[in-house]
């Protein structure tokens, strides 16, 4: 299928492997969880000191370093609540392709969102809570299917994106105790993240112009016993038949999906 060449399997490995990795994403994200609710509950029984001695205040220096503290912490009950299941979903779907580029993401999200907010959120507010991440882990997933040509993990961003679909009305300015730049600034982290945080497979080798074509297939041996590559020793020149390469898109489209057990 020609419309399909391009897109990839996920990887080389075995559903076993696949996992494994989706194992200690799951490990991950649970032990994330447990940090940000054991701070809320610290939060709470300290009756939200948390909040004002490490929120982020924007365009105020000495709390700059807050942009890395404020996430993990939150105003309220509801609040926490509302965040943890995204939270838990992206950012498990963000991890499963590797634990030490989540880290990394991470930070960097933490980092455009909190940056967003400092330079452009009113000066006289305090702004907590997770969603910035949210937004960074779902932007790195679905654009990562993108860049990396995973058309599995494109997909999946999509449906869980659309699962939380009510994210998107908290996302726009004008919700009143939202701060939309938080989640702006964290979508443009994950996008850069997903770029920046990319495989990175070798080009193809391109011929220069002019250079002779290589030659295709190897030859067999002719009636007379020869090597010949199709001369008059009898030798003929073997091919690929169109679209039986081990490479096409309608081949890993299908090993993606039996990884998955939906085949």
């Amino acid at each position: 299928m020609r419309g399909m060449q391009g897109w990839r399997s996920p990887g080389p490995g075995t559903a076993e492997e696949m996992i494994a990795e989706a194992r200690k994403a799951f490990f991950v994200m649970f032990s994330f969880m447990v940090v940000i609710w054991a701070l809320q509950i610290a939060n709470w029984a300290g009756h939200y000191q948390l909040d004002q001695e490490y929120g982020l205040i924007p365009q105020r220096v000495g709390r700059l370093p807050e942009v890395f503290t404020s996430p993990f912490l939150h105003f309220s009950w509801q609040h926490i609540e509302g965040n943890s299941g995204p939270l838990f979903v992206f950012g498990f779907l963000a991890a499963y392709r590797g634990v030490v580029r989540f880290l990394w993401l991470t930070l960097l999200v933490a980092l455009t969102s909190g940056l967003a907010v400092w330079f452009f959120q009113s000066g006289d507010t305090l702004g907590v809570g997770a969603s910035g991440l949210i937004f960074g882990y779902f932007g790195y997933v679905v654009f990562r299917g993108i860049f990396d040509r995973h058309l599995i993990d494109t997909l999946i961003g999509l449906v869980m994106a659309a699962s939380f679909a009510y994210l998107v009305t908290i996302a726009l300015p004008g919700t009143p105790g939202v701060s939309w730049l938080a989640h702006l600034g964290g979508l443009v982290g994950g996008v850069a993240g997903a770029w920046l945080l990319r495989d990175r497979r070798p080009a193809a080798a391109i011929p220069a112009p002019g250079a002779p074509a290589a030659a295709p297939a190897a030859a067999v041996t002719g009636s007379g016993g020869g090597s010949g590559s199709g001369s008059a020793s009898g030798g003929r020149a073997v091919v690929p038949a169109p679209g039986s390469g081990s490479g096409s898109g309608r081949e890993d489209l299908h090993k993606e999906l039996g990884d998955l057990g939906l085949l």
